[in-house]
């Protein structure tokens, strides 16, 4: 029996030459108890869709049905989980639950309302919390409370618009686990509003494609027998043909062409005498251990002692290659880049880098983070050319802007390098950042988690952009990221870590996969799935706890 219903849906906002239709004759049954997901770039409409159904907002033709009747606003019968969780933060976790519970219960007792916020607090796994205000929580935990307060108005449909894409990745696993056990316990129909192809797969019945001009693509029904287990899937042949087939989808539908090359760069050389940025560095005597980590260590003063953070970080690395450094939240991860980049005191060892020791900052290691710090009221251009114009001091002003448009036109901003930062979205701020750091020459690039503010779509596309500029620098790189994807995606090497307090190395996989690297082609390739199990497996270890002795010997 269907229980939602669009047919023939327009929805647009804005009016004259400022209209844009963000739907278009959109039609879709969801039949009870079903678990759909409707996945799709940001921007092409998908939170516009479930407000539809939520009863938020009203469709410009068509409708939008509910049993059979058209939806006019809100209802406790559709509760709504929002990608950013909206607590009232002078109350409590049992508190804020208790909201939804005493506005659908009014009837219930004091006492029966008060056991039905245990309950659902309880199902979040919570119960231990249930006195802590959303300040002492977690960015974890408020959404969870988020989900228990939906649950607790007990609604025949679950409405979740990307509730976890603001989490880290463990913390997104536990809660798309949760989910599903709340839904294989309740059996209540669910629309899931989603960028992200693994968490598709994992939750859905069947996945619905949103395309970029506002209309639905046809749909990926989702036959992985549950309960679905992440390592289990990645043998899976239906998981691998469905996450191949939706990728491949999905680009051609969603990314643009690269652009093309217009310019060739100057013929300059940057201050630190690094190589010239469109060619490979001369050999050296130190190109085995171009950069070296060394025992590298840091501690940091607690009221409790000192603590530990990394300990006995050792790498080496060849001039050119490409490292990326992987591990749970709290691993050290970024500890180890920022004091590769200068920015954070080491506290015992070493890092070399071209045979000279790493102490200060310097624009011979740039590095990308994952939020772009750039000047507001400047435009690209000028946010890539302040950099430029320490870096090159001895070039001309012509020959400086021209370095500074080339690594703009290869990220794609050929047509926007003009514009002031403020304007640009997020996913171009990004874009401005990855210019300025190849645009510096550098000797080391430090990239850390620089996509993980972005969709996964989006970060396709800037993944691409990064391997293509890069495989024309081959500057020695570092990239710290919690994707399994993105990690062996980009590198030579995955460097996995033991979780923290007194991390370190605990694996190194080795990428034996053809340059230059693309996702269609990697997912293709026979030896792909095998380098995500032994990271995936990894990480599953550190996930409930490896064995500190075993580290330790």
């Amino acid at each position: 029996m269907a229980i939602l219903e669009f047919k023939n849906v327009c929805k647009g906002f804005g009016s004259g030459l400022d209209r844009k239709e963000v739907l278009k004759n959109i039609s879709l049954t969801v039949e009870e108890g079903e678990f759909p997901a409707i996945l799709g770039f940001s921007g092409t409409g998908k939170t516009t869709l479930i407000n539809q159904i939520a009863g938020l907002d009203q469709p410009d033709s068509g409708a939008v049905l509910f049993k059979g009747a058209p939806i006019t606003g809100p209802g406790p019968e559709r509760g709504l989980v929002f990608q950013s969780y909206s607590l009232m933060p002078w109350l409590t976790v049992a508190g804020n639950v208790a909201l939804a519970v005493d506005a659908v219960h009014r009837s219930a007792s004091r006492a029966e309302r008060g056991a039905m916020v245990d309950k659902f607090v309880g199902m979040v796994g919570l119960s231990h919390a249930k006195g802590r205000r959303p300040a002492e929580l977690s960015g974890g935990m408020r959404q969870r409370v988020s989900v228990a307060r939906a649950l607790a108005m007990n609604p025949q449909v679950l409405l979740l618009d990307e509730p976890l894409s603001a989490l880290d990745a463990l913390t997104r696993a536990n809660l798309q686990d949760e989910i599903t056990e709340i839904w294989q316990a309740d059996q209540k129909t669910v629309v899931l509003i989603t960028n992200d192809v693994d968490e598709a797969l994992l939750l859905a019945d069947r996945i619905i494609p949103l395309n970029p001009d506002g209309t639905l693509g046809a749909a990926f029904k989702v036959g992985i027998p549950r309960p679905r287990a992440r390592t289990a899937m990645n043998n899976d042949l239906n998981f691998k043909k469905l996450r191949a087939d939706i990728t491949k989808y999905l680009m051609d539908v969603g990314i643009a062409a690269k652009v093309a090359e217009t310019r060739k760069l100057p013929q300059v050389t940057p201050i630190h005498g690094a190589p010239k940025a469109y060619a490979q560095a001369a050999k050296s005597g130190i190109d085995e251990k171009y950069l070296e980590f060394s025992q590298l260590s840091k501690v940091y003063p607690t009221a409790e002692g000192p603590l530990t953070v990394v300990d006995r970080f050792d790498l080496k690395m060849k001039k050119g290659e490409f490292i990326s450094l992987i591990g749970h939240s709290g691993c050290g991860k970024s500890t180890v880049l920022t004091m590769a980049a200068g920015l954070n005191d080491i506290s015992g060892g070493a890092i070399k880098l071209d045979g000279m020791e790493v102490r200060d900052a310097n624009p011979e290691r740039a590095v990308v983070f994952q939020s772009p710090s750039l000047f507001p009221w400047l435009t690209a251009k000028e946010n890539v050319a302040i950099g430029v114009d320490r870096v090159y001091p001895r070039a001309s002003r012509a020959e400086r802007q021209d370095v500074v448009e080339y690594y703009l036109e290869r990220v794609g901003l050929g047509e926007s390098m003009d514009r002031q930062a403020s304007e640009l979205s997020n996913g171009m701020k990004q874009r401005v950042g990855i210019a300025r750091a190849f645009a510096l020459s550098p000797k080391l690039l430090l990239l850390d988690e620089p996509f993980g503010m972005l969709d996964s779509l989006t970060r396709w596309e800037l993944q691409e952009v990064l391997m293509e500029v890069w495989s024309r620098t081959k500057v020695t790189a570092i990239c710290v990221t919690h994707d399994v994807d993105e990690a062996i995606l980009l590198a030579d090497r995955v460097v996995m870590m033991t979780n923290g307090p007194r991390a370190r190395i605990g694996k190194i996989v080795d990428v034996n996969l053809p340059r230059p690297r693309t996702r269609k082609a990697l997912l293709e390739h026979p030896d792909y799935y095998n380098y995500r199990a032994e990271v995936l497996q990894f990480l599953e270890d550190y996930e409930h706890g490896a064995d500190k002795k075993k580290d330790a010997a």
